[in-house]
């Protein structure tokens, strides 16, 4: 297990009670960069009272939990109010990632932070869902016409949605991986298993193998890894909760066959046991082949977001991470021309567009002076 101090809470919180200044000091500024500060607090209120932080460290934990509890109750109420809006047209939803888990009440909402709502729509009903979020003030953010048929052509979802008023951001899916992705889990059978909402209509969640897969393959599927040790902490505390029904690590792994998503399902179990001390069962192929590249490369993009974290190889890994996520997400046929576009033209198109909208800015200022 790794020396980080961060990587030592998250596996153990009762390494605390062995912390001094200088650690807290690394341990927060890292929390902080990876989003894990509220859940740092999270920790720190479960572990017995001779193990907690010094009372100014908790002091400072406890004011991270007190925006994560404000920022549960303001998702709650967008979900609710996103339904409501919803339920009128007929459009079932299920409700993704971290807001799901925040509606469905698990012990990975505890501290959890997260920019964007995801939601899951049927693909029929996306037109009339996003007529109607038009109408409820959410507006489309990405205003290119290359990037909206990127999105429409290819993608898992539309365009993001932000609030006009309050800035939330709605991510709306119609699948949980890109059209072109390698691993290709067919929605219809993540709609069959969901599990309603207590005390909602057509309100959903992923059940608990799909949930666990869905923390899987969006993690080691992608090419993203600022907030990587977070979502491996997802994964970890997901798994401990559901896995104490003795059958779940055997449905699991049955239900990753049916949805194609084996591979993602064994890399989030290696690295949460190598890097988090998770203790999860793993078996097959994927799971029992050494790999010192790719453990290399994941030991090192799982690691807290924080220069403090980092060697002079970390970059390399991350960049590694990133083509790779790229690749199985796009054949290269596809993925060539559209990296292409985006590092030249699509720079051109999105400095005109900042441009274009700071002209349309002055001249309303103008408007108002005269």
């Amino acid at each position: 297990m790794t020396g980080n101090p961060l990587i030592k809470v998250l596996s153990d919180p009762k390494v605390m009670a062995g912390f001094d200044e200088a650690d807290w000091d690394q341990v927060i500024r890292m929390a902080r960069a990876s989003g894990l500060l509220s859940t740092l607090n999270t920790l720190a209120c479960q572990v017995p009272d001779t193990a907690q932080p010094p009372a100014r460290i908790m002091a400072h934990l406890a004011a991270a939990g007190t925006v994560a509890r404000q920022h549960h109750a303001q998702t709650r109420w967008e979900v609710e109010g996103i339904h409501e809006l919803l339920l009128r047209a007929g459009i079932p939803v299920v409700v993704l990632k971290g807001a799901a888990y925040v509606m469905a009440g698990l012990e990975a909402a505890q501290g959890r932070l997260f920019g964007d709502l995801d939601i899951l729509v049927p693909r029929g009903a996306l037109a009339d869902a996003e007529r109607i979020l038009d109408r409820a003030g959410w507006q489309q953010e990405n205003k290119s016409r290359y990037d909206d048929r990127y999105y429409r052509r290819w993608m898992h979802e539309v365009p993001p949605r932000r609030h006009h008023s309050r800035g939330t951001v709605i991510d709306m899916h119609h699948s949980i991986l890109p059209l072109t992705a390698r691993h290709r889990p067919d929605v219809k059978d993540l709609w069959a298993e969901a599990r309603t909402i207590d005390g909602f209509e057509d309100l959903y969640v992923l059940a608990p193998e799909d949930m666990l897969l869905h923390s899987a393959s969006h993690l080691f599927l992608n090419g993203e890894f600022e907030r990587g040790l977070r979502d491996l902490y997802d994964f970890v505390r997901l798994g401990r909760q559901f896995g104490q029904d003795p059958t779940f690590w055997t449905r699991v792994a049955t239900r990753a066959a049916q949805l194609d998503l084996t591979d993602p399902l064994h890399d989030a179990t290696r690295y949460a046991n190598r890097i988090l001390g998770a203790g999860f069962p793993a078996s097959g192929a994927v799971a029992k082949r050494t790999r010192p590249f790719m453990d290399t490369l994941f030991e090192r993009g799982l690691q807290p977001n924080h220069r403090l974290a980092h060697d002079r190889w970390t970059a390399w890994a991350l960049f590694c991470l990133y083509v790779r996520g790229h690749y199985l997400r796009m054949p290269f046929r596809l993925l060539l021309p559209h990296l292409l576009y985006k590092a030249t033209l699509g720079k051109f198109s999105e400095i005109k567009a900042v441009e274009q909208e700071q002209a349309t800015l002055r001249a309303f200022k103008d408007f108002l002076v005269k």
